[in-house]
């Protein structure tokens, strides 16, 4: 059996045209099978790509963390499927949707079906799907966001913690806390009550003019705009508390697409942004 998209599941209908497996076509003919890994599972990962005139921002790293979290998960992964065929395929299909000059691209990579004991279950397959973007999504805000944390969701830092898995409940429910409370994001924390991100980006803070960040192992996504920062400037991490985030002076999240968004509340605490704005010209 296959699921169509008709569903709506994985394949965004509005779009012209999506890739599975290193075949492009119309996104409202495009199926997958319903047993595959990612849908029954969450057994998969995905990357967030910036397309900006034909070009792949960060590849590198995003291909990094993709073929490390195949390796870590134990995916048989095809000999043909390297990181350069996997980056062509992103850009012939930004190309066939014709949005080379600004796009999101989701690259998601699932387990394959027959269950988790399945024979199939580690050989992986992917789709690629392309997202309009105008230039305002990746300019620095000049309105600071408003954040809240998410209350009863604490995020385990065991061995996946680091990945950016399929499995991204804990970051639904919090997106939902954040809708409901009218903020821009809601913050993650982990089981030991620590901040670790948000529910769609890393986390650093200034003090003094020290940047910080969680480390890894308190169980945040390894980012790749966090990788950038960390590879850019100094950097030192640090385990985030509640009464570390009310002393800061600054508060900023990095992702891929977004780069650099500049937090002006959480609660009734107020920030700046004069040194994350400074930081930000100086990296892009």
């Amino acid at each position: 059996m296959f699921l169509s998209t008709n569903f709506g599941v994985l394949i965004n209908q509005l779009l012209n045209y999506v890739n599975i497996n290193g075949r492009i076509q119309a996104s409202d003919k495009a199926m997958l099978p319903v047993d595959n890994g990612a849908f029954r599972y969450g057994f998969g990962l995905f990357e967030t790509l910036l397309v900006q005139n034909g070009t792949i921002r960060l590849q590198e790293y995003h291909m990094d963390r993709l073929f490390a979290g195949m390796q870590q998960l134990s995916f048989d992964v095809p000999s043909l499927m390297k990181p350069g065929v996997i980056a062509e395929q992103v850009l012939k299909t930004v190309k066939k949707n014709n949005l080379e000059h600004l796009c999101r691209v989701r690259l998601q990579v699932y387990a394959g079906g027959g269950g988790m004991f399945g024979q199939d279950a580690a050989k992986p397959g992917y789709i690629i799907e392309c997202f309009e973007l105008n230039e305002e999504a990746i300019l620095f805000n000049e309105n600071g966001l408003t954040l809240g944390i998410a209350e009863g969701l604490n995020k385990s830092a065991d061995s996946l913690a680091n990945l950016k898995s399929c499995n991204a409940l804990i970051y639904a429910m919090a997106a939902r806390q954040a809708k409901a409370n009218k903020w821009n994001d809601a913050l993650v924390c982990n089981t030991a009550g620590n901040i670790i991100e948000s529910t769609i980006a890393n986390i650093f803070w200034i003090k003094e003019g020290i940047i910080y960040t969680p480390p890894l192992s308190e169980g945040c996504i390894e980012g790749v705009m966090r990788r950038h920062v960390m590879a850019s400037v100094t950097v030192k991490e640090q385990a985030l508390n509640i009464d570390t985030l009310m002393h800061a002076d600054e508060v900023f999240l990095t992702n891929a697409i977004r780069k650099i968004r500049w937090i002006g509340s959480v609660g009734n605490k107020q920030y700046f942004n004069t040194f994350t704005k400074s930081l930000t010209n100086k990296l892009f």
